[in-house]
């Protein structure tokens, strides 16, 4: 990051007004030939790995979402993009430990990926005293009900990662709010089988909390078929910002 993150490039500022351009058009596109409304379907723009001087850019934009995987980069970035007076939406999208729980309750506005009651306790202990509001959590669910890269299990009896039980510990939280769910297409699936199915346990869910009707799901290489299946939130990358950067 650099030392004054509200500058940024006119090249990169080109650049980024560019994928912007492209992703909001295969939204649209997408929006149209599932017969639904544009308006439907918030961009996430998925900052990992890129400086505060990105997100800043990216809200001039008119970008309001934005998405982090790691507490240890988010938690400066939000302090410098809030520093430049600039106040996106916080979606903290990564698998979270919860010996940051406390950090992340202070910036994010919504927690992505809670998928067992521990982590949904944990998150609530710390929200409660430090937020004015509850925080919204969208309870991250395994598609191939395979919880070892995170997810909890529909249909699932496990008292900490059946997604039942973990609905209910969320929407049973003083200071959470069950929002609805996210998920990521499974490594071999293809992404119209895989959102076909989240589709389906998304209506189940709703059906139980009434309240839970966001679903985040669709990323920069399938968020036609995510989008076509229902997704109210689509989590873009690399569409928008590049080729990313190597981690360190």
């Amino acid at each position: 990051m650099t030392d004054s993150p509200a500058l940024v490039r006119p090249d990169r500022r080109a650049e980024l007004a560019a994928g912007l351009a492209r992703v909001r058009s295969r939204i649209a596109d997408a929006c149209a030939a599932a017969g639904r409304d544009r308006a439907e379907v918030t961009m996430i723009a998925v900052t990992k790995t890129y400086p505060a001087a990105d997100v800043i850019a990216l809200a001039g934009l008119g970008v309001t979402d934005v998405g982090e995987n790691r507490d240890q980069e988010a938690a400066p970035k939000a302090a410098q993009v809030a520093t430049a007076g600039v106040t996106p939406r916080w979606h903290f999208i990564g698998r979270l430990q919860r010996n940051k729980v406390k950090s992340v309750v202070r910036y994010a506005d919504v927690v992505q990926s809670v998928d067992s009651v521990r982590l949904a306790s944990a998150l609530d202990a710390a929200a409660t005293g430090r937020r004015d509001r509850p925080l919204e959590v969208l309870v991250q669910v395994s598609i191939d009900d395979d919880p070892t890269r995170g997810g909890a299990v529909a249909g699932s009896a496990d008292p900490d990662i059946g997604l039942g039980p973990v609905a209910a510990a969320v929407a049973g939280s003083a200071g959470l709010r069950l929002a609805g769910l996210m998920a990521v297409a499974p490594l071999g699936w293809e992404p119209e089988r895989a959102f076909a199915r989240l589709a389906t346990i998304a209506e189940v869910l709703r059906a139980e909390h009434p309240q839970a009707v966001v679903l985040s799901a669709g990323m920069s290489g399938d968020l036609e078929a995510a989008i076509g299946h229902g997704a109210t939130h689509v989590r873009v990358g690399s569409a928008l910002l590049g080729m990313r950067p190597t981690l360190r």
